[in-house]
């Protein structure tokens, strides 16, 4: 198994060791499960004229041209696969990553663009996708490499819109600490290209869609070649239930208040006379059931708890924190020692100055503080591509012993959990997670081991 987390053992070197040890060899089973270019090899195959993709099969003397376009965190991998398998039959392609790294790719071009932000470049992209649509006819083939963070690394505003409405719109969300359902809901209503809106540019090509979650209902992020089930009432009340409505720039509101009466504004809610195949190269369901699959191995129960977590990141912690005590106590709902995995995205809210941190960070503080001097009990947790919000960290890990450790190093988790500076918080602990980039994006992972109380773990 390859090591995927760089400080590993600086990571099991102090604290609960044993428990750090088993959330961590599964955090790394789980990262494994996510390769979307194993993914993606293993879904699309050529051989001569033939193209394989899942279950469908295309004859490739019957097929005009081929393109490729995309965007997200964990896009450039699938990208790299299809650019070896395709090679010189694509005609054109872009894809707009994060962060692309020194690799370039033969026949496809690589745009890093702005994330959690989008920038010039975010448009930039977002503008070269709608040229390369423009292209497409009846009989073209086009691959759609879409994984989260399309939505703020791919932007083409609505008509009346411009690009910094979207950038005031992107950084007063995220200020709000709301459901990323409800980020998408928003998001979605201002743009060309997302809600679905890229489905109508590509068509009438055939479209394989290359995605990291085949759910698409519950994705995490606004995929633009699927259905949306949210609406532009939905939209604006977000941003009112959140009191940002009245510090939205003027153009964003009178755009969906336009929605509300114009039918063909709305995102699409149905793929009707689209030919349109969607495939999964990862997702943090068999990502996590890796882990838990491991773990049964070890010899310990395991369980995947959600891959649908959401809400404030230290909160979620806590609510963490509080299965571990039940557990590890008296048993239920599950017997220990045992590794719960999950996934989801959590979010936090800001409100003015903060320091430097990210989700996972904060919820592995948060369970920190409500675990405090249990025994046999860790919880790790990272955002699948490598970087927690704005940092260059993944995330973080906590045990039963992580407060005392902060105490004697006159850390105070309490004042750096509201001053949101939970990077120098865990770099003075030496408990940042870091892996550098993934490859992957299947949103946040997390491990929690519990063991037995007054119980020794197995060796």
């Amino acid at each position: 198994m390859r090591n995927m987390i760089r400080n590993y053992e600086q990571l099991i070197s102090h604290g609960d060791q044993a428990a750090r040890k088993v959330v961590l060899d599964c955090l790394n089973r789980a990262l494994e499960a996510a390769d979307t270019y194993a993914g993606t090899r293993r879904i699309v195959r050529l051989e001569k004229d033939t193209l394989y993709v899942g279950d469908k099969t295309f004859d490739l003397r019957k097929i005009k041209n081929i393109y490729v376009v995309g965007a997200g965190k964990g896009t450039f991998p699938i990208a790299r696969a299809l650019d070896e398998i395709l090679g010189e039959r694509i005609a054109a392609g872009i894809v707009l990553v994060k962060k692309s790294g020194p690799e370039k790719l033969k026949y496809l071009r690589v745009l890093e663009s702005g994330h959690p932000v989008p920038n010039e470049a975010s448009f930039a992209g977002g503008s070269e996708i709608q040229r390369i649509a423009s292209l497409l006819q009846k009989g073209d083939l086009v691959f759609v490499c879409m994984t989260g963070g399309c939505s703020a690394l791919m932007v083409l505003p609505a008509e009346g819109l411009t690009l910094d409405d979207k950038i005031q719109v992107n950084k007063l969300l995220l200020t709000t600490g709301a459901l990323i359902s409800e980020l998408n809901a928003v998001r979605k209503h201002l743009s060309r290209v997302k809600g679905g809106g890229l489905m109508r540019m590509l068509h009438p090509a055939t479209i394989i869609t290359l995605t990291q979650d085949t759910a698409p209902e519950f994705l995490p992020w606004p995929d633009p070649c699927l259905p949306d089930p949210s609406t532009f009432s939905e939209a604006i009340k977000v941003l009112k239930d959140y009191e940002i409505w009245d510090r939205t720039p003027e153009r964003v509101k009178s755009h969906l208040l336009k929605g509300l009466s114009d039918s063909y504004l709305e995102t699409i809610k149905n793929l009707e006379g689209i030919e349109h195949y969607l495939f999964d190269t990862a997702n943090p369901r068999d990502a996590c059931l890796a882990a838990v699959n491991y773990a049964r191995e070890l010899g310990y129960n395991a369980q995947v708890l959600s891959t649908k977590i959401e809400g404030e990141s230290r909160h979620v912690g806590t609510v963490l924190a509080g299965i571990a005590k039940e557990i590890h106590l008296y048993g239920r709902p599950f017997e220990p020692p045992c590794l719960l995995a999950s996934g989801g995205e959590t979010t936090v809210s800001i409100e003015g100055p903060a320091g430097e941190g990210g989700p996972n960070q904060e919820a592995v503080l948060g369970f920190a503080r409500a675990i405090a001097r249990y025994k046999s009990i860790s919880l790790v947790s990272i955002d699948s591509e490598g970087t927690d919000g704005p940092t260059q960290i993944a995330g973080g890990i906590a045990d039963g012993q992580t407060v005392d450790r902060a105490t004697a190093l006159n850390v105070d988790l309490f004042d750096v959990l509201k001053r949101h500076d939970s990077t120098t918080a865990l770099g003075a602990l030496e408990d940042q997670v870091i892996t550098g980039d993934t490859g992957t994006n299947v949103v946040n992972l997390r491990m929690m081991f519990i063991g037995r109380a007054g119980a020794k773990l197995q060796k």
